[in-house]
């Protein structure tokens, strides 16, 4: 499961569990500061609006199936990196990808590749960022990508770095790790997909967000923000100003590590509130 540093914000976002889809075009290049250049919806991406849940290990096709009867129509499926906590995902494959997405669901793709030299999970840190932080998270990107092809993601489709949380006090540690975001974020865009960024609200989305203060190129495009213990709501995060990673370039995850059931299946999940792009099938 992903971890958060749980806190507290206020207001209520509501919003229809629908996907909307991209017009074709060319994607941006999403090199100026923030990572992001309007509206996604103009670079080809499908976005949803709605309520999404993840889980570590993806769920077999059959409980897919009876979470239908659940008010989610999105799901977060851990497909790559080398920080996985679940690295078995015997149920995750191409079939399950056009399977569940013919079944009505949009799937978010999270990558848990190599955590910061910082992070303060303990189980975590076996899988620090090295000495070359732009060279791995350029060689991390492109498996991300590679990844998200094989299981068949096309081009346009958002994949999520899973960046949990770190003490972005310590000067070094937090260049380090903006170095490795950059590099994955530049390698993913530059392949034609959209480079997504989740992390605690006050550790790693509070330092992307004094990054792009600073005018800092090469960020990611949309914002993933975990806050726990708070009423879901993607534009009121405190940390980001209201203007950043806009429109439809954030997600808010609102609770973790809570057991739910639906059509007689229980499952651990986090759940989330989106206003992102999701995955698109070739």
């Amino acid at each position: 499961m992903l971890t958060a540093l749980a806190s507290f914000v206020g207001g209520l976002l509501s919003a229809p569990a629908t996907a909307v889809g991209g017009t074709s075009g060319a994607s941006a290049s999403g090199t100026g500061p923030g990572g992001a250049a309007g509206d996604p919806l103009d670079e080809g991406t499908e976005v949803f609006q709605g309520q999404a849940f993840d889980t570590c290990r993806t769920p077999s096709l059959g409980a897919m199936s009876a979470w239908r009867k659940s008010h989610y129509r999105a799901v977060g499926v851990y497909f790559g990196g080398r920080g996985r906590a679940c690295k078995r995902q015997p149920n995750l494959n191409r079939s399950w990808m056009v399977s569940v997405h013919r079944d009505g669901w949009n799937v978010l793709p999270l990558y848990v590749g190599s955590q910061s030299p910082c992070v303060i999970s303990d189980n975590k840190k076996h899988v620090p960022i090295g000495d070359r932080p732009w060279e791995q998270g350029t060689a991390e990107g492109r498996d991300a990508v590679e990844a998200a092809a094989a299981l068949g993601m096309a081009r346009h489709s958002a994949l999520y770095l899973d960046m949990e949380a770190y003490d972005q006090g310590q000067r070094a540690c937090a260049e380090t790790t903006l170095e490795f975001v950059r590099a994955w974020s530049r390698e993913v865009r530059r392949q034609g997909y959209v480079p997504g960024f989740y992390s605690s609200a006050g550790s790693g989305v509070a330092h992307m967000e004094s990054a792009r203060r600073d005018g800092v190129r090469d960020l990611p495009e949309v914002m993933w923000f975990a806050r726990w213990r708070s009423e879901p709501n993607t534009d009121g995060e405190p940390v980001l100003a209201p203007d950043a990673w806009q429109p439809n370039r954030r997600i808010h995850q609102y609770e973790g590590d809570v057991t739910e059931e639906h059509g007689g299946v229980p499952m651990q999940i986090d759940r989330n509130l989106v206003d992102a792009p999701v995955a698109v099938m070739a």
